[in-house]
């Protein structure tokens, strides 16, 4: 099971607004904030550690699991009202498997960040 990851973002408080906002619909909330970064977790725990710095190289895709498909659609909404680019509508995509509800978004930083749901 994945503890943590840890990012380099050009605009910490840009991208906290982002990822506290963008990842609610999904359990997630801000658990940390310290000087130039910031925590992002379920239950106490931080799942991303991010850090003000050079942009991340290569860009990463960050994939979290939803609950249902309306934490998909809600996570996509949620993430564009906070100013994420569209990578991808909310939908089915079938030539990944039959049930793969998904939607993506482009980060600040213009790394991929997907909302994903495997049930029917």
């Amino acid at each position: 099971m994945l503890d943590h990851i840890s990012l380099s973002v050009t605009d910490a408080d840009k991208a906290k607004t982002f990822y506290a906002k963008a990842l609610a619909p999904l359990g997630y909330k801000l658990v940390s904030e310290y000087e130039g970064g910031f925590g992002v977790g379920q239950d106490g725990g931080s799942t991303i550690w991010a850090a003000q710095g050079p942009a991340q190289k290569p860009i990463a895709h960050l994939a979290f699991r939803a609950k249902d498909r309306k934490a998909v659609d809600a996570f996509y909404k949620a993430a564009i009202a906070s100013g994420a680019k569209d990578n991808g509508k909310p939908g089915l995509r079938e030539n990944y498997s039959p049930t793969y509800y998904a939607a993506f978004v482009l980060d600040p930083d213009g790394n991929n960040v997907e909302a994903v749901c495997h049930s029917a």
